[in-house]
């Protein structure tokens, strides 16, 4: 069995496969069925598990498009661009970033000219959102 801790485990089992049931959890994390059910219940709680999701390739998506966004904010409009990024219906995901971007965003639209649409005019009429750097998701490699 792995040194790593139970929670960590069963995170990897689910990361793996999200829809794996409690049973192939428990067999994977080397722990019991009772056992997954309270962590994951307590990870739910604590917001470290915010959701379950379909992973999907974009290559094999037709009518929709896929892009990271990366997008600066003037830094002390800091929380109104939070605010103003979080409203918007096409970011799926949106995470703070240590790189070259102050967010990432993960934009989803039908092709790539909604996707310039959403990017003019929600993304960059975010109030204190300065520049938005669209990269466009090809295929999925692993």
């Amino acid at each position: 069995m792995s040194s790593s801790s139970t929670s960590d485990r069963i995170l990897d089992a689910l990361e793996a496969d999200a829809q794996a049931s409690h049973a192939e959890i428990a067999e994977r994390a080397g722990v019991s069925k009772p056992t997954v059910r309270k962590y994951i219940d307590q990870l739910e709680e604590e917001g470290v598990i915010v959701g379950y999701s379909a992973e999907l390739d974009p290559k094999k998506l037709s009518g929709r498009t896929i892009a990271i966004v990366g997008i600066e904010a003037e830094s002390d409009r800091y929380v109104e661009a939070t605010r103003g990024l979080k409203e918007v219906d096409a970011i799926e995901r949106l995470y703070t970033s240590s790189g070259d971007h102050m967010f990432m965003a993960e934009v989803r639209a039908t092709d790539g000219e909604d996707l310039g649409n959403v990017i003019s005019e929600e993304v960059l009429d975010v109030d204190g959102v300065e520049a938005a750097h669209p990269s466009v998701l090809q295929e999925r490699l692993k």
